[in-house]
């Protein structure tokens, strides 16, 4: 079977009060620079991405200075599909780790797919009212197919694919392990941390919603990463994303 994963640029977030990434205040006065990134795996002839990141409203916007927003994204998943000779149709499947703005911004690009999410996190988008549910609209009224992933998830049903159940930043938070035929196993960390620092140190946002549930994740996913000597990808950690081959190269 062939196995392929890239590397995908969906944007970069310019964070002034890093403190937020730490209930224990260990990031007083800091700052960060933080990516937003995605992955398209190739299973035989099927394509799946992996988190959608951010919102092509974000296209071209200065990260600082007139106009700025926070965030900016340099160009769109389809036109990276393309150099790729990927028609965005083909895309199958969305994995998205969590209902963040920065992981589900470009989904609705891809209405013909099948969008997997853990279902704590469906259900936090359905309460009335809930402005994160808009970039998944298409699914959560019905109009795309859903699958509400509870647990651990076999992609494509030969354990190369898994979404890893890690709940606690969000309710129904995931990351995903993949199984590569030359590179062996590699770790995408949706947001159990958010840059190597706060991995380290198991650093919990203020913002997670389970602080318990959060460590639990990250002691599973070091677990997970020590025992099949996994290659983790913190996803917004430009060093980490840099373990894997530049775009348009991928591993294999």
């Amino acid at each position: 079977m062939t196995i392929q994963l890239w590397r995908l640029d969906c944007g970069v977030i310019q964070e002034d009060d890093l403190n937020i990434f730490s209930d224990t205040y260990a990031y007083v006065g800091k700052s960060k620079q933080l990516a937003a990134s995605c992955y398209l795996i190739k299973h035989g002839e099927r394509y799946m991405l992996w988190d959608t990141g951010i919102s092509t409203d974000a296209l071209g916007k200065p990260l600082r200075g007139p106009g700025a927003t926070g965030e900016s994204l340099s160009q769109a998943l389809p036109q990276q599909l393309n150099k790729l000779g990927i028609d965005p149709k083909q895309i199958e499947i969305i994995g998205i780790s969590h209902y963040h703005y920065d992981h589900t911004g470009q989904a609705a690009l891809f209405p013909q797919a099948t969008l997997l999410m853990g279902k704590g996190d469906i259900t936090a988008l359905r309460v009335p009212g809930s402005a994160r549910a808009k970039p998944l609209a298409h699914w959560l009224t019905g109009a795309g197919k859903l699958e509400e992933v509870t647990g651990d998830k076999d992609v494509f049903g030969d354990q190369s694919v898994v979404m890893l159940d890690l709940p606690g930043h969000t309710p129904g938070h995931h990351g995903l392990l993949v199984k590569l035929p030359r590179q062996g196993y590699v770790l995408l960390s949706g947001d159990v941390a958010h840059f190597e620092e706060n991995y380290a140190a198991n650093g919990v946002p203020i913002f997670n919603t389970d602080r318990s549930e959060s460590l639990a994740s990250l002691d599973r996913f070091k677990g997970i990463a020590k025992n099949l000597r996994a290659l983790v990808v913190i996803q917004h950690e430009e060093a980490d994303i840099r373990k894997l081959p530049a775009f348009p190269a991928y591993a294999q």
